[in-house]
């Protein structure tokens, strides 16, 4: 008796662990890689376009500008200036906060796409 009374327990407690299991929700997706959808062509042109409202269309600011250009700068001297300001270390009004708002993969993605803009 005591043995039956030991599996009918062990199949009860199975069945309340599958049925308890089954309740659960799925897990979530992870979150979906905004900075790697922004490293794609488009993602660079997307976030390329942000910088026309200051940087002018493809990175050529209107004559007499204060502005600096960036079409046709070298990609280096652009991922150069976006650290600085990214640290503090370069004085800007508004470059700070936007170049804390990229990654550095970002960053060299869109360094390059002005570099490749006829100034």
């Amino acid at each position: 008796m005591k043995a039956r009374a030991k599996v009918l327990a062990a199949g009860l407690a199975a069945a309340v662990a599958a049925i308890a299991s089954a309740q659960q929700p799925a897990p979530a997706p992870p979150p979906p890689s905004f900075a790697a959808a922004n490293l794609t062509d488009k993602g660079v042109r997307s976030m390329a376009a942000t910088c026309a409202a200051c940087h002018g269309t493809a990175g050529r600011p209107a004559q007499g500008s204060s502005v600096a250009g960036l079409a046709g700068r070298r990609q280096s001297s652009i991922v150069e200036a976006m650290r600085e300001f990214k640290d503090g270390k370069r004085p800007a009004s508004i470059m700070h906060q936007i170049a804390k708002g990229y990654s550095d993969a970002e960053i060299t993605a869109l360094a390059a796409h002005f570099e490749k803009q006829p100034q």
